[in-house]
């Protein structure tokens, strides 16, 4: 006899975790974290390498089983009902796991298997997935033809074979080209749109910006901050910046200094946080061997504030 998933109110979290943690060995690699993401969100989870993003989301998806806490998915218990939950999951993991051997076509008709799906349900769903990643014309090519923007396309259309309710996407745009990446981010907007469910992990700070509703900075495993991508901005830069760059850059510190509520160099740069620009302009202007650029506060500002600038292995 099988059971009905879970019916979930529109308010309700169709993803969880609380106080979960996870250590190894020495190294406590989530520590505390609680998230929660509700239906129709796109909710980021951003943090430098080593963060713990990726085990957040094994433990998220029944893979690896926490210490501590609790975490629920679509409305079950993970890890114990995690079977059940991951028929409502789609995944699109950080490096494309497509069968090479296989056409495109081929490889939504075996992910189709893996959930049970009929055949007449996989084969109806093919052409509206193939014209959604825009590879109707690579139907029949074999996975090694394609680019790498039409792997990354094809692995987000498979993802979608069973209809989800939540995507969880680990990295969905790296290493693409600005219009394939362009082009993910027209999809996933559209997903949300049909009322998709969305936890993503990005570098790209522009990415985030633009899809999410929410942002969890994590760092060492613990959460740093939460909010909007516009109210983080605010909450944690709240001015604009100046970034000036060049030879002897460095050298001008003590003749910015002043003009800026705070300053940061590295390398040959100077960030220049300022809430009044036009002081700190009109002393660059006869400075004619620098560069700068006046622009708002951006999310990467806020991402290097919390969690430095410095190079991690």
């Amino acid at each position: 006899m099988t059971t009905s998933p879970p019916r979930l109110h529109a308010d309700h979290p169709m993803l969880a975790l609380q106080q979960v943690s996870k250590r190894y060995r020495d190294t406590l690699v989530v520590d505390g974290l609680d998230l929660e993401v509700t239906a129709g969100q796109c909710v980021g989870l951003l943090g430098p390498n080593g963060a713990g993003k990726t085990t957040t989301i094994r433990m998220l998806l029944g893979m690896t089983i926490p210490d501590t806490g609790a975490i629920t998915l679509c409305g079950e218990p993970i890890p114990r009902r995690a079977a059940q939950a991951r028929r409502r999951v789609g995944v699109v993991p950080q490096f494309d796991n497509l069968d090479p051997d296989f056409s495109v076509r081929e490889n939504l008709r075996v992910f189709g298997r893996y959930f049970g799906l009929a055949p007449r349900v996989i084969e109806a769903r093919i052409p509206d997935l193939l014209a959604f990643a825009r590879l109707e014309n690579k139907a029949d090519a074999e996975v090694r033809q394609l680019s790498g923007g039409m792997r990354r396309r094809l692995t987000l259309a498979r993802a979608l074979i069973n209809d989800p309710d939540v995507l969880v996407l680990d990295e969905p745009t790296t290493g693409l080209d600005p219009q394939a990446r362009h082009l993910i981010w027209e999809r996933l907007k559209s997903l949300l749109a049909a009322g998709k469910t969305i936890l993503l992990t990005t570098h790209f700070m522009e990415e985030a910006e633009r899809l999410c509703d929410v942002l969890y900075i994590i760092d060492s495993g613990r959460k740093i901050a939460q909010g909007s991508p516009q109210a983080l901005i605010a909450e944690q830069i709240g001015c604009d910046v100046v970034e000036v760059y060049g030879d002897g850059a460095a050298q001008c510190l003590a003749r910015l200094e002043p003009l800026a509520e705070r300053v940061e160099v590295r390398g040959d740069t100077l960030f220049c946080y300022v809430r009044d620009a036009a002081p700190l302009m009109a002393a660059l202007k006869p400075l004619t061997h620098l560069r700068y650029l006046h622009r708002p506060a951006n999310l990467e500002d806020v991402f290097l504030k919390l969690t430095g600038r410095e190079m991690r292995d």
